[in-house]
This record gives C-alpha cells, sequence and structure tokens, in this order.
C-alpha cells in the first residue's frame, strides 16, 4: 500500500462521518465541520487537508450512487472505487437511512409548481466530463435500482408531480381541468403504463409517468417493457416527468418518445422459462 493509500478501515470511518454530518445537513440541524475534521484527524491519523479533500471525493462518488451531497464539499472526481466500495457498505447495513430524511408533513397540495427545466441531452452542452465513472459507480452498485424498490420515494414523486400539474392548470385558469386530473397508479394500481392522467390548458391529454430520484439529473432509472410499450402506443400524450433533487430541492424536467433518442436503454433482467 503505498503511502497516499487510504485502508478499508479508514474510508470507513471517513465514510460514516460524511452521512452523520449530511443527516444534520439535510434535517437543517447545526454541525462543525472543523470539530469533526480534528476528530478523524484523531481517529485515523491523517492531516486535515487530506481528510477534507477526501471529503470531496466522497461527493464525487456520492453523485454517482444518486445520493445527495453534502454541503460544502464540492466533487473531486478520479476517486479510487474503493471509496465507493465503502459508501456501499454503509448504506448496505442502513438501506432506509434517506426515508427518514423526507420532511414527514410534507404538504404538496399547496406547493408551488415544480420548476421543470431542460432535459439534459437537449441543452447545448456535452455531458460532464465526470460522466462515464458516474455511470460506472451507479452500474455497479445498482443505483436505479435501489430508487426503484423504494416504494417510499416512488409514491412520493408521484404525489408531487400530481398536485404540480393540478396547481399548473389552476393557474392557467383551467379549474375544470385541475378537478379532473387523476392519479391512476395510486386510484387503479400500477400497469396502465403511466402514473398521472392530466392535461394541458388546451385540453389535450397528458400520460405521464413520474420518475424520481434524490441524485442529480443524470441519475439512471428504471422503466418496465410496458412503460415503454404504452409510451411508443400514445407518442402524442405520453410523458415521462423526471423529478431530481427530491429530498434537497426538487426540479424536473420532461422526456417525449422515442425515449431512447434521450437515454441508453440497457437490459436489466430476462425471464426465464423452462424448454
Amino acid at each position: 500500500m503505498g503511502a497516499q493509500d487510504w485502508s478499508e478501515d479508514e474510508n470507513d470511518a471517513i465514510v460514516a462521518d460524511y452521512f452523520a454530518m449530511l443527516i444534520d445537513d439535510i434535517a437543517g440541524r447545526p454541525y462543525n465541520k472543523a470539530e469533526h475534521n480534528r476528530a478523524l484527524q484523531e481517529l485515523i491519523g491523517r492531516s486535515r487537508g487530506s481528510i477534507e479533500f477526501k471529503h470531496c471525493n466522497i461527493s464525487a462518488a456520492m453523485k454517482g450512487f444518486g445520493l445527495p451531497l453534502l454541503s460544502g464539499y464540492l466533487p473531486r472526481f478520479n476517486f479510487q472505487m474503493s471509496l465507493a466500495e465503502a459508501i456501499a457498505r454503509w448504506l448496505a447495513k442502513r438501506p432506509d437511512w434517506l426515508d427518514a430524511q423526507h420532511p414527514a408533513q410534507m404538504v404538496f397540495a399547496e406547493a408551488a409548481p415544480l420548476f421543470v427545466g431542460i432535459a439534459p441531452t437537449l441543452r447545448n452542452a456535452p455531458p460532464p466530463e465526470e460522466t462515464q465513472q458516474l455511470q460506472a459507480v451507479a452500474q455497479r452498485f445498482d443505483a436505479a435500482g435501489r430508487d426503484e424498490r423504494n416504494r417510499a420515494l416512488g409514491k412520493a414523486g408521484e404525489e408531487r408531480a400530481f398536485h404540480h400539474e393540478r396547481v399548473s392548470l389552476r393557474q392557467a385558469g383551467r379549474d375544470d381541468l385541475a378537478r379532473r386530473v387523476r392519479w391512476v397508479s395510486a386510484e387503479d394500481g400500477d400497469g396502465a403504463g403511466y402514473d398521472i392522467h392530466s392535461f394541458t390548458p388546451e385540453g389535450k391529454v397528458r400520460l405521464i409517468e413520474v420518475k424520481t430520484t434524490n441524485g442529480w439529473d443524470r441519475t439512471p432509472f428504471h422503466i418496465s417493457r410496458n412503460e415503454l410499450q404504452v409510451a411508443d402506443e400514445n407518442r402524442d400524450t405520453w410523458h415521462l416527468f423526471r423529478i431530481y433533487n427530491f429530498v434537497r430541492e426538487p426540479r424536473a424536467f420532461e422526456l417525449r418518445p422515442p425515449l431512447d433518442a434521450h437515454v441508453t436503454l440497457t437490459p436489466t433482467s430476462f425471464q426465464a422459462s423452462f424448454h
């Protein structure tokens, strides 16, 4: 091991410290970064600067996991995969940690409409240089699968989108249409290939499939074969409503079919039938 290499125990210690501050940060509780740094110096024998740099490396790896970042530690990339493995170990022991960070009494019905920006693929700018490394982390540690299995996150995102549609229509003077917006997946169950039945202010149908993550706008997500088929069959009305940074400051963008014009669709599982 070289002089600059961090051991597994050191990585585990600094990752635990990062999450301890992050939980306080998300909750709006005060914490002291300098005190955390000094405590780590005593625990693992690393310098203040080395610890700060490693915290920035953790922020970069957290982006690959599709997780919120600790304020004040801008991501520094080209991190070692061993650091991502330490994050994965922490998450494996606390799979539901982020659920507890969502505001328990959030009243979406009274919330202002979401900020809906331009999809990453439609911006007049190339992907960030670090995208390949982040995609490697996301694929290895199944960031999309983790969010897909988080039913609380999915439901909260759908509810936020449902009220966004109703508020937007009311602000456009279409109370009549706002009252007709339906949260299909909650009322009828999954299987329709979209979550919300809404309208444009002109009265055109909007079939909305909501995909929610806590990470950045390029965090990968799962989409089912049925959803793809419904999107293809309803190209004029189907919309993928992508909510990101949900636990912090939710923002959104929309994608329209064909989805493979915007994203790479990778098979992640196969149905096995006996011969």
